[in-house]
């Protein structure tokens, strides 16, 4: 079962998944409320086949939600990470994007931790189930070119949510806004920031606000392009086909960079 429930006096929700799947999210939202800079859900109670949460009653995020969610994720990206990951990027352990196993081992390259911790991976559950020709033959060629993608950008390491799309933030009646589902790793920032422009959902006051705070990078709209390519590849593995092609043309933009 997932969704509300009550529970003792209170209402929660209840989400139900695979174990390892509920560990890493409530492990995730540990980490995101141990930085004490954005709302997260409370967790209520850990069964074995199952995650109890607090029920919060959320709404779309508007302009003045937005906003303070931008400041807040800025905040969230400046946040100490663990000393064991103090200039490296990945996580204490593998977790999940989705029901996808996410791979974290750190590393001190930031070009070598997306190459082989995020494209390779994905790149090789698309041939699995099926996706080869073009896909894989522009892909390999994008693996190879990737340091020159990336050569120069030497990210901080910041603590991130790793899935932050629309359907995972949304507002409080205050205001206040709130973040859930994490997929947490140690990386850069922007990877956050691409994936809330992939598939909308943030008020054009949160993009102002967060670039207040922290202006991006030069060279980060085509960054962006990059990082969301992890997750199209994701919604192609999960989903199907109907990610193939936004898939192919992702890429092919990215090689032309290179040309």
């Amino acid at each position: 079962m997932t969704g509300r429930a009550r529970v003792g006096t209170r209402d929660a929700f209840i989400k139900s998944a695979p174990s390892a799947q509920l560990d890493a999210e409530a492990e995730g939202l540990a980490a995101l409320r141990a930085t004490r800079t954005v709302r997260v859900p409370a967790q209520l109670a850990r069964r074995d086949d199952a995650l109890v949460l607090e029920w919060l009653d959320l709404r779309p995020l508007d302009a003045r939600s937005g906003a303070r969610l931008g400041a807040a994720l800025a905040d969230l990206h400046r946040s100490a990470v663990p000393a064991e990951l103090a200039g490296r990027h990945g996580w204490l352990r593998d977790n999940f994007i989705g029901a996808t196993p996410q791979l974290n081992p750190p590393s001190t390259s930031w070009c070598a931790f997306w190459r082989e911790r995020r494209l390779l991976p994905q790149l090789a559950r698309a041939r699995a189930g099926g996706h080869d020709g073009r896909l894989q033959e522009q892909g390999a060629r994008l693996v190879e070119v990737l340091d020159a993608l990336l050569g120069g950008h030497t990210p901080a390491s910041s603590l991130l949510h790793g899935d932050l799309w629309g359907g995972n933030a949304g507002a409080l009646a205050d205001g206040t806004p709130v973040i859930f589902d994490p997929a947490v790793y140690v990386g850069d920032r922007e990877t956050d920031l691409a994936m809330s422009e992939l598939f909308g959902g943030f008020p054009p006051a949160f993009h102002a606000a967060y670039r207040h705070a922290w202006p991006v990078d030069a060279g980060y709209a085509m960054r962006r392009e990059l990082y969301n390519l992890y997750h199209l590849l994701n919604h192609l593995n999960l989903f199907g086909g109907g990610y193939f092609a936004r898939c192919e043309r992702t890429i092919a933009r990215l090689l032309a960079e290179v040309r």
